[in-house]
């Protein structure tokens, strides 16, 4: 399978394993393939479903940034799941990828088996924070759109939030990078517009709501991303939250054998695995 087309948007899903569904899903400006140690290891004991998100990697880019927003992403994914007849999945998501994820539980619980956030925000808080990112999110596409997306990409990678990711080898950097620079920049400034934190609807007062057993991961040198986690974690009944010390925004990559020990051991819990 290479696609799933819902309401005209096509999203780029790849399956492979057997058992129970586990639906992955990635960060801003990465790409389904950007799993793939991870897809491996889990395709051994589950079902793997890898998508691309709107605008990222092979997935449709809609012309309406709203197409994009994580509350539609979230409707998709799980019109995606009743599609391929993978219902519920576990939901892994990443960043971007875990907002999306919380959504799809508040939203959509029937689609969710469990719930495994890494580096999730729960939103922003106020108006006056969110309306300050939507216009620091359309300056960014905007320069994306002027400037290409070598320049972007650039400019991405030289932000604080990346700084632990200096510890990496340089091969996987040099991966990370050109895996970036394959995305379109109409489609990252679309999904920045749509689905940026100043646009999605806040979901911290909603999680207490949530069903599914919750694992959040947060990298210990990540302050910002550690206190966010700390908020998702303890607003959703039973969550447990565990922190990678050495790892930043992104425990996956930069602490992949930990990561991938840490949500093998949780997903395995399910007596249904």
């Amino acid at each position: 399978m290479s696609g799933v087309t819902v309401d005209g948007l096509r999203y780029e899903v790849r399956v492979r394993g057997h058992g129970v569904p586990v639906l992955l899903l990635h960060g801003f400006t990465g790409r389904g393939s950007g799993w793939a140690p991870h897809a491996t290891a889990l395709a051994r004991h589950f079902r793997v479903i890898v998508v691309d998100l709107p605008g990222h990697g092979r997935s449709g880019t809609p012309t309406d940034p709203t197409r994009a927003s994580v509350e539609r992403t979230a409707d998709d994914l799980a019109a995606v799941l009743r599609r391929i007849g993978e219902l519920p999945a576990h939901v892994v998501g990443y960043s971007l990828g875990a907002r999306i994820a919380m959504r799809l539980a508040v939203a959509r619980p029937e689609s969710v088996r469990r719930l495994v956030l890494e580096s999730p925000s729960p939103g922003l808080a106020t108006e006056a924070e969110r309306r300050a990112r939507r216009a620091d999110d359309e300056a960014l596409a905007s320069r994306i759109e002027r400037d290409g997306i070598e320049a972007f990409v650039d400019e991405w990678e030289c932000r604080p939030l990346f700084a632990s990711f200096a510890g990496m080898p340089a091969s996987r950097l040099k991966r990370l990078h050109a895996a970036r620079l394959r995305n379109d920049p109409a489609g990252l400034a679309v999904s920045l517009r749509g689905a940026g934190q100043g646009s999605m609807e806040p979901v911290r007062n909603r999680l207490s709501s949530v069903q599914a057993p919750t694992m959040v991961i947060a990298g210990g040198l990540d302050p910002t991303g550690g206190e966010r986690a700390q908020t998702v974690a303890e607003a959703i009944p039973g969550a447990r939250l565990r922190t990678v010390p050495d790892a930043g925004h992104a425990p996956h990559l930069e602490a992949p054998s930990i990561f991938r020990s840490i949500v093998l051991g949780f997903l395995q819990e399910d007596p249904a695995a």
